[in-house]
């Protein structure tokens, strides 16, 4: 990893899974939280700013405790209870899949000094593609562990990591294996 100081990106992981598609994400879901939790801890003792990015489900008056609320009432209540986010986390709402597009995300990056992303979370054929995708157009050195993240399908999964791989560079490091 680079000598760039770091921050956590936990993506989408405050979810309802009522959609289409969405079962299926959840089954895949379950397969990472426990990854993300352990990741999570390991950077909070490294000092590391984790920052959860979630869509907002229409809830725009919202706030995040209104949001993981709406959310606990699905589906999501498993992965929501595993991964809370805590009260010195950061929570950005996003409007898209990308967790730059219309967000103050990079302001805080900049913020905090933070020239590396270890991006997290769901779909990673989607919102975590993106993301990576503006990140890299942004110049930030990216780790995504390939076990903290899924897609709805593992072909679609796979798909996203060898996009990231090829295009983005992205060190696809396992999470147990990541060093800060």
């Amino acid at each position: 990893m680079s000598q760039n100081k770091s921050a956590l990106l936990i993506i989408d992981m405050i979810n309802t899974f009522d959609f289409q598609g969405g079962e299926d994400l959840y089954e895949n879901t379950l397969k990472i939280v426990g990854n993300i939790h352990e990741l999570k801890k390991r950077a909070k003792e490294a000092g590391v700013p984790v920052i959860y990015v979630n869509d907002n489900y229409g809830l725009w008056q919202d706030n995040m405790n209104d949001i993981i609320e709406e959310c606990k009432k699905g589906k999501g209540e498993k992965v929501i209870e595993k991964l809370h986010p805590d009260t010195d986390d950061y929570f950005i709402i996003k409007p898209k899949h990308s967790c730059f597009f219309g967000t103050q995300l990079d302001i805080l990056l900049h913020q905090l000094d933070v020239g590396n992303l270890i991006l997290t979370g769901i779909a990673g054929d989607i919102c975590v593609l993106y993301t990576a995708n503006d990140a890299y157009m942004r110049e930030y050195e990216m780790s995504i562990p390939k076990d903290c993240m899924a897609s709805e399908t593992d072909e679609d999964n796979e798909s996203a990591v060898r996009i990231i791989k090829k295009t983005i560079g992205a060190d696809m490091t396992l999470s147990g294996e990541m060093t800060f």
